[in-house]
């Protein structure tokens, strides 16, 4: 059975309605889901209960705790990791100060893309081929792209965070989350059941596939949120602040979902206000990154403040280089992938950490934005043209698109074993003449701002 089988469509309108929809959210939370997690020979279960555990604890506990793993990490990443071995005995370095004295940290320096691309296999604790391990590419909003390679236990804990902060604002188990997904205009119409389709019950999830936020793009959003009415929307605040005004102008506002998760982009306030107006729904950001996961939470609603989850790594702020402003730029070292441990990594995203009576806080955050680019007269936001070039056309290091020129101009770096004449021919199959390409190294990127930050579109 294919999955657009109208009998499936019929089963979906039935399933949320109640008390269909609490019955399957029960059935795939708490029967199904622990029947994947051992079927994928994952160990998620226990570590959300070590962090229910650890967030009971009085603070000054928790900090003590989360300082002995940042020491627990410097001593690890000595002995097994060889780029900061060397380091270590280059600076004669010694972890074990830093249980007494954290600003001790402060003599190492800061770990940045460049140096992880530069270092490679150095980074590594082991070799790859030695164990279960997952590649996750930075997104390059903050800087040219970069792998970073997660071994199971740190991917596992990285699932138990998201798990954690969702129940800690109402998400539980058996209430629907939806999320907003790149749709691929080659995509066959799967068969059904899948094991995504599993993984989607298992987890009380369903998501949205689009490609376009004009009208005709959000109308349809609008609609299928409706119809599937999620207790949790999870997106880009760009998405869903196109989708709030639209939904605003064309109907006056509506109410489709209990909470809006915000992820992957700066969500500055007018967008909270406007998604939290239109779309009469809590809004809930979090902070995350592909090198380590999520990071930060409003644990306890926008005005409990943006907490920082110690558990999982040790933040400091830096005064950021070549900034006017004197903003901070964030820096952590995580404390669970032991695979690639990151010690002192700079983010690239601005944002202060500060410290206060109930954890560690972000504030002033600045970070990242995506861009909406139009192609053929279609507006696109950028993270769906990543997901297109990386998984749709492959071989591409990195792009960046030009909207001062007519067409605008899609700068690439091919990776070494791609080819230019291929790599047009598909790009020119998705989107026909909509780009000049051109073909450049990494030097030949436009650079914006004061930092002279890359960013994925430059229009001014």
């Amino acid at each position: 059975m294919r999955a657009n089988h109208p009998f499936l469509r019929y089963s979906e309108s039935l399933l949320v309605r109640q008390p269909f929809r609490t019955l399957k959210g029960f059935a795939g939370g708490y029967i199904a889901y622990p029947i994947a997690e051992n079927a994928e020979k994952r160990s998620v279960r226990p570590k959300i209960r070590e962090l229910r555990e650890h967030y009971r604890l009085p603070v000054p506990q928790r900090r003590r705790i989360a300082l002995e793993r940042l020491v627990a990490t410097l001593e690890f990443a000595g002995a097994k990791v060889p780029y900061y071995r060397d380091l270590f005995l280059a600076k004669r370095f010694d972890p074990g100060k830093v249980r007494n004295d954290p600003n001790y940290l402060e003599e190492l320096p800061y770990l940045t893309k460049d140096i992880i691309r530069e270092q490679g296999p150095r980074l590594l604790s082991g070799p790859l081929e030695a164990g279960k391990h997952h590649a996750c590419k930075t997104g390059g909003s903050t800087g040219l792209s970069t792998t970073i390679y997660y071994d199971q236990e740190g991917a596992d804990y990285s699932s138990a965070v998201t798990n954690y902060c969702r129940e800690r604002i109402g998400k539980l188990r058996h209430r629907s989350e939806l999320h907003f997904a790149c749709r691929f205009p080659d995509q066959a119409v799967p068969q059904w059941p899948s094991r995504e389709d599993f993984k989607c019950f298992a987890m009380n999830r369903s998501n949205i596939f689009f490609d376009r936020i004009d009208d005709q793009g959000l109308e349809e959003m609008w609609r299928m949120l409706k119809r599937r009415r999620p207790y949790l929307a999870h997106a880009h605040p760009s998405t869903m602040y196109a989708l709030a005004c639209y939904v605003e102008r064309k109907y006056g506002g509506g109410k489709a979902f209990q909470v809006f998760e915000s992820s992957g982009e700066l969500l500055e306030p007018h967008a909270r206000e406007m998604i939290a107006k239109a779309l009469r729904c809590r809004v809930i950001d979090r902070y995350g990154l592909a090198e380590l996961g999520v990071m930060a939470y409003e644990l306890d609603g926008h005005e409990g403040g943006f907490q920082i989850l110690e558990s999982e790594g040790w933040p400091e702020s830096r005064v950021a280089p070549d900034n006017p402003d004197g903003a901070h730029e964030l820096v952590f070292t995580g404390f669970r992938n032991r695979l690639m441990p990151l010690v002192r990594y700079t983010t690239g995203d601005l944002a202060r950490v500060q410290e206060t009576d109930k954890g560690f806080f972000l504030t002033d955050v600045v970070g990242r934005i995506h861009d909406v680019v139009p192609i053929n007269g279609v507006a696109h936001p950028t993270h769906h043209i990543q997901d297109m070039l990386d998984h749709r056309v492959g071989g591409i290091q990195e792009f960046q698109i030009d909207l001062r020129t007519s067409p605008p101009t899609l700068r690439i770096v091919l990776e070494p074993h791609a080819n230019a004449d291929d790599t047009t021919a598909k790009l020119r199959h998705f989107w026909q003449d909509a780009f000049t390409i051109a073909y450049v190294g990494h030097d030949d990127f436009v650079r914006v701002g004061s930092r002279a930050k890359f960013r994925h579109v430059v229009s001014a």
